[in-house]
């Protein structure tokens, strides 16, 4: 998954779904675009809005994408054939984040589980190899 699909994906797509399961690269893409946003909204908070000493577009950019990335991670959660209230390790300081982070850095469960198919189980029983590589990563034939 791109960075671009990630992102419409979880804004459009699923905003409101916490069924089925999310790829390693749909969590962490989406992390980097939340990461970028909130990054490039902060001079803005702070040249429109200097005096008042708050940031009201971070803060609404934040409470704009609270929902989806609730889903997304419990989507993600269940990409490891784990139960959403996994999520409730928040509650532990410190170690319950590092838990958390630890599994959304892990593979999903291979094939169908729990939740729903594989997102990465492509069939590639239509791939010509001579044309294209199944994965992103050019191929080289080595002889």
């Amino acid at each position: 998954m791109t960075f671009k699909q990630a992102v419409v994906t979880v804004l459009r797509d699923k905003y409101f779904t916490i069924d089925g399961r999310a790829p390693r690269s749909e969590y962490w893409y989406f992390w980097l675009f939340f990461l970028l946003v909130s990054i490039a909204l902060n001079p803005i908070d702070s040249i429109l809005f200097a005096s008042s000493g708050i940031n009201p577009l971070s803060a609404l950019f934040t409470l704009l994408t609270f929902i989806p990335f609730f889903t997304l991670a419990v989507r993600r959660l269940h990409d490891r054939d784990l139960s959403g209230w996994w999520l409730l390790l928040m509650i532990v300081p410190v170690i319950g984040s590092i838990a958390l982070i630890v599994i959304y850095m892990m593979r999903g469960t291979p094939g169908p589980n729990t939740f729903g198919p594989d997102p990465l189980d492509h069939d590639l029983t239509d791939w010509n190899d001579d044309d294209v590589s199944p994965t992103s990563i050019p191929r080289v034939d080595r002889e």
